[in-house]
């Protein structure tokens, strides 16, 4: 079993990790190309293609321009402490053991715009480029058709042909996996709160409950499909009544 996860726009570069193990992404090759492509961008392009503020747009600008093909430890940090949105809140990996964020190399993945597939020791540099960004360039049409073949053979790759992979990554980085060509079973967790009376997702809590299921798996080590359902983060039940075999849905 692995969890898929996606990233976070939000980063935390300046906070000290309290482990030394470094790992480098799997698609550094294909990180560089994407890159080098990017860097030909001026601010202005930057801006248009992504919609951010002029800020934003100089930011990623320069981000680009020193963006060190050679993953350098003094400008890099590990990705699953470098994320820090919503579901990274939730993941807390700040509270894994040293034994629990062996286990969670092994066992999580995050989707990425410019990486492709990170472990969560894998070095990164600061960086902003969703997975939906509309960038063409030489014979790619987008970021989608630049990943998915390398994604999905990634995932394959991770998991047996009786696996499971539990996808608590959001639409737009799930896109990026050819589902249907995964061999392993895909679980995707759906996570509901209770106003005026229905069931309804509210985003900002679903990205930090995505995150409490992935180190709900890594801190009990949750293999099989029907162990999830076990899960009762933050008040949240396993719903029989809404929930499908391979769409348990968790309310409260």
């Amino acid at each position: 079993m692995i969890v898929l996860l996606s990233p976070a726009k939000k980063l935390d570069f300046e906070t000290q990790v309290p482990v030394s193990t470094q790992t480098k992404p799997i698609f550094h090759d294909k990180t560089n190309k994407l890159a080098s492509e990017l860097k030909k961008l001026s601010s202005e392009e930057i801006g248009r293609m992504m919609k951010l503020s002029t800020n934003l747009s100089e930011l990623n600008y320069a981000r680009f321009q020193s963006f060190n093909k050679s993953y350098n430890p003094s400008t890099s940090k590990q990705a699953v402490f470098a994320f820090n949105g919503d579901t990274y809140t939730g993941l807390d990996i700040e509270s894994f053991t040293e034994k629990e964020l062996e286990f969670a190399q092994k066992r999580i993945r995050i989707l990425s715009g410019l990486y492709g597939v990170l472990k969560p020791m894998d070095l990164i540099q600061p960086y902003r480029l969703e997975m939906g960004t509309k960038f063409k360039f030489q014979s790619f049409k987008n970021l989608y058709d630049y990943w998915k073949v390398s994604v999905t053979e990634a995932v394959n790759d991770e998991v047996s042909k009786n696996g499971v992979v539990v996808n608590c990554a959001s639409n737009e980085y799930f896109g990026a996996v050819d589902e249907k060509a995964l061999t392993a079973k895909v679980v995707t967790p759906v996570f509901k709160e209770k106003k005026n009376g229905e069931y309804k997702i509210i985003s900002f809590n679903a990205k930090k409950a995505r995150g409490m299921m992935a180190a709900f798996i890594v801190k009990n080590k949750i293999s099989k499909i029907e162990d999830l359902k076990s899960f009762k983060e933050d008040g949240y039940k396993y719903n029989e009544k809404l929930s499908e075999p391979l769409r348990p849905t968790f309310t409260r």
